[in-house]
């Protein structure tokens, strides 16, 4: 009767055996939402249209939940930047994005620092994030996408090159032309 009980144990599947793909895919997006936020927000330098375009990312990437999760990273960095891409040929790029902070009654930096940090670091924090950002907003769209996914998000050559519907040299081409306007800009900031 011991037997029956213990074997009985064994044939008897997990409850959560068939929820796996749909919770890893949430917590995927979850993990990659901030990044993909600051991604979208270079692109469109527009806080709204940033969130509009992550979120409708996310909702369709919520369709290939049945893929291999190691699709998933070049498949969502795809499907961002053709959206943020179908947001500036709309015309939702506005030229209002262009004008001074103070003309658009906004803050056109993101406080990313450490609130813990003293009020000197949290300002260097800042104004290097500023830099930065700003740096990034001026170079050319190719450019920043292979700076952004291949530095700031890690991806590997493969996958930017997926996630950018390019060859991989283009990925290396574009990632070395950024990175040396990137020096020139900042090299007084250092």
């Amino acid at each position: 009767m011991s037997a029956d009980i213990s074997q009985a144990g064994f044939d008897q599947k997990p409850e959560n055996a068939a929820r796996p793909p749909a919770a890893t895919l949430e917590l995927f997006l979850a993990g990659i939402g901030t990044r993909a936020f600051r991604f979208a927000e270079a692109g469109l330098r527009s806080r709204d249209d940033a969130l509009d375009a992550v979120q409708d990312a996310m909702m369709k990437m919520l369709g290939y939940r049945e893929r291999p999760a190691a699709e998933w990273t070049p498949l969502f960095w795809s499907i961002l930047r053709r959206k943020i891409v179908d947001v500036q040929r709309r015309g939702n790029f506005r030229l209002r994005f262009f004008a001074p902070a103070s003309e658009r009654g906004e803050d056109s930096v993101i406080d990313w620092a450490d609130p813990a940090a003293g009020p000197a670091q949290a300002h260097d924090q800042r104004e290097a994030y500023a830099k930065l950002t700003l740096a990034l907003r001026k170079l050319p769209a190719r450019q920043r996408e292979a700076f952004t996914l291949r530095v700031l998000e890690e991806l590997d050559v493969a996958d930017t090159a997926k996630a950018m519907g390019c060859s991989e040299g283009s990925v290396k081409t574009h990632l070395s032309r950024a990175r040396d306007a990137l020096q020139k800009q900042l090299e007084d900031f250092r």
